[in-house]
């Protein structure tokens, strides 16, 4: 995606703020992959992995391989791993765009991930080069987690969608997000073709799941949300900040910082807090904790 490669990016407040998955996320992609009889741990693949979050929860496999088209993100992702007091030897960092794996060998992958990246993806390539990659029952989890939500004040969602879809380009960032990207996401990937769609007969076993919640009732078999986090009301800010479409809304609309309430993601932060001043008849303070949660939705398959 290219906002996250561009030069006043900043990678750091990115990797900071930016919300974590579950344990229980990866042991469920973990038992997915072993239900293939002689399941291997030798390799996985990362692919969009940004600053690294979801690659370094890949322990259970002897070499792991983080990827991304952008080399702010590599680097950032290289340096995390410097920090670590102890260095396991299992992970590595190549650039590189997910379509085009060329450092990879055919059939030498047990398992590729995606974690907020594969709606960036020209699935007429993703499939083959993954069909190239993968071993013989090999597995595929790509997911995303769309606009968060107030665990305790739903009736905020709409607030939410306004800010983030909303067409008015000066008071909503809906008109500055890449496309078809985000649209792919805010529809939580119903529009990712099937594999064997794109390469017929090399998949097998495709799912699609959603642990979205009540969020979104026209989903299929919704399961539970599992990726919630407890933040203050500053750490929100924060995470606003990270939002690519934020970024470019920035470079178009310049005078907006000079608002006297704020630039247009403050505005929103404090419309907000307002909110819930409303719903709890007190003020909220920065410092106050608040409950977010993200629906998130995931492809899966096996390389037949």
């Amino acid at each position: 995606m290219a906002t996250f490669g561009v030069a006043s990016f900043d990678t750091a407040i990115y990797a900071t703020f930016r919300p974590t998955y579950p344990r229980s996320l990866f042991d469920f992609i973990f038992r997915y992959h072993e239900r293939s009889k002689g399941a291997r741990w030798d390799r996985a693949v990362d692919l969009g992995c940004g600053t690294g979050q979801a690659t370094v929860e890949l322990t259970p496999f002897k070499r792991i391989t983080g990827v991304d088209p952008s080399f702010k993100m590599i680097e950032v992702a290289q340096a995390n791993l410097k920090a670590q007091p102890v260095s396991t030897g299992q992970y590595e960092y190549v650039q590189a765009s997910a379509e085009s794996l060329l450092f990879l060998e055919d059939s030498s992958v047990d398992l590729v991930i995606a974690a907020q990246a594969c709606h960036w993806f020209d699935w007429n390539k993703m499939w083959p080069e993954l069909a190239r990659v993968l071993k013989k029952n090999g597995s595929a989890a790509f997911w995303i987690y769309s606009e968060f939500r107030f665990t305790h004040y739903p009736s905020l969602a709409r607030q939410i969608n306004t800010y983030g879809q909303g067409l008015d380009p000066l008071h909503n960032i809906g008109p500055y997000w890449q496309q078809p990207g985000r649209s792919i996401l805010e529809n939580h990937l119903v529009e990712v073709p099937e594999g064997n769609e794109v390469v017929p007969g090399a998949f097998s076993d495709f799912e699609r799941v959603f642990f979205t919640g009540d969020h979104y009732p026209s989903l299929p078999s919704p399961r539970s949300v599992i990726m919630r986090k407890k933040m203050t009301w500053d750490d929100l800010l924060s995470y606003l900040n990270t939002w690519s479409a934020l970024h470019t809304f920035r470079q178009h609309n310049p005078a907006d910082a000079e608002n006297p309430r704020g630039d247009v993601a403050v505005r929103f932060w404090k419309d907000l807090k307002e909110g819930v001043e409303r719903e709890v008849g007190r003020s909220v303070e920065g410092h106050d904790e608040v409950d977010i949660e993200w629906p998130l939705a995931m492809v899966m398959v096996k390389r037949a």
